[in-house]
């Protein structure tokens, strides 16, 4: 922080291309308020949501981008993104304990408290309010949970998003030990996370993905792969798992119901191939299927998440680092997806 109560940090001055994403070094730096806790960020790490939020793709209107935020709402700007943040608190506003200044923690990305006021729709970190992607933040103290870990802090910027999805993916599911596990877009973060998280539940996984990733996937606890480009009905068979995690949607979808068991689940937080699906509703009700849409965390899962990294259960997959000024590169090796894990953005 300089002198001048200044920081550096990348802007988001609107939707469109990388252009939009401006690097400023006078920036106010966040004054905590009542309840509220001033983070200064070590790392955050590079999500499919920023580049989403970016092009307003989450927009389902005609182009005027009015309903482009999370919550379906016109997202205001400039804007700081960065939902992935690892660092300690540095300052705390009235009413928390001054103890916790020191703290090392990971920030909760789906924020029901802001500026001492709870909400009645999730707000998402980076999304109707600043995040990490600067030098500081400033959230409510209940979402700056205390880490107690030996990972560096890249490899802890890893995990909050992309972990977070994956496990609120499994716990709405309800997916526990001997359950089989399909799980599509495997290698990203999400996917990754989804794979060791349902293993230590317990259930066998099968990972989609390309096959110069396969053999990482089954490092990470897979017990199959299969060829995305693969038709899964013929290499699984009908009848064959009892979850679907499903990150990419597209053509493809009807055939993640057929591999489904009667009475199976199906969760989905991600549509790279297309949002568009086509649904024969007979599949639904005679196989008697539950489907879940899966953005908002559950109240119980980040703190969850949080002891099962503290315990190991989940190890990070950083494929990449680069210091923020450079976000314009780190998003376009993102972009390209030859990557297994993550990559993060470290912070001066």
């Amino acid at each position: 922080m300089a002198g001048d109560g200044t920081m550096s940090g990348v802007l988001l001055t609107g939707h469109g291309g990388p252009e939009r994403l401006v690097w400023r070094e006078d920036l106010p730096v966040p004054q905590p308020g009542p309840g509220d806790v001033l983070v200064r960020v070590a790392a955050a790490a590079v999500n499919n949501t920023d580049l989403n939020t970016r092009l307003g793709w989450y927009s389902k209107g005609d182009g005027d981008a009015a309903d482009a935020a999370w919550n379906g709402r016109p997202l205001s700007f400039p804007r700081i993104q960065g939902i992935d943040v690892a660092g300690r608190v540095v300052d705390v506003g009235p009413g928390v304990d001054e103890g916790r200044v020191g703290e090392r923690v990971l920030v909760e990305p789906c924020l029901r408290e802001v500026g001492g006021r709870m909400l009645d729709q999730p707000w998402f970190l980076g999304s109707e309010c600043d995040g990490g992607f600067a030098q500081y933040v400033r959230v409510a103290a209940r979402h700056a949970h205390p880490v107690d870990s030996r990972l560096t802090d890249a490899e802890l910027a890893s995990f909050p998003c992309s972990s977070s999805t994956a496990e609120n993916m499994l716990t709405r599911a309800g997916v526990g030990a001997g359950d089989t596990v399909l799980v599509t877009g495997a290698s990203g973060g999400v996917g990754s996370a989804a794979v060791q998280l349902a293993r230590a539940r317990g259930a066998e996984v099968v990972a989609v993905t390309s096959p110069a990733k396969a053999s990482g996937l089954r490092e990470l606890g897979a017990v199959r792969t299969v060829d995305r480009e693969a038709d899964y009905v013929a290499e699984l068979g009908e009848n064959a798992v009892d979850v679907v995690v499903d990150l990419v949607a597209g053509p493809a979808w009807p055939s993640l119901l057929r591999v489904l068991r009667p009475g199976g689940r199906y969760a989905v937080s991600g549509a790279i191939a297309g949002p568009m699906v086509e649904l024969d509703v007979r599949t639904l009700y005679l196989k008697d299927l539950s489907l879940f849409g899966c953005t908002v965390l559950d109240p119980e899962v980040f703190g969850a998440l949080v002891r099962r990294i503290e315990r190991g259960e989940v190890r990070p997959l950083v494929a990449a680092t680069y210091p923020l000024v450079e976000i314009g590169a780190a998003q376009e090796e993102f972009q390209a997806k030859g990557h297994l894990g993550k990559i993060v953005l470290t912070v001066p």
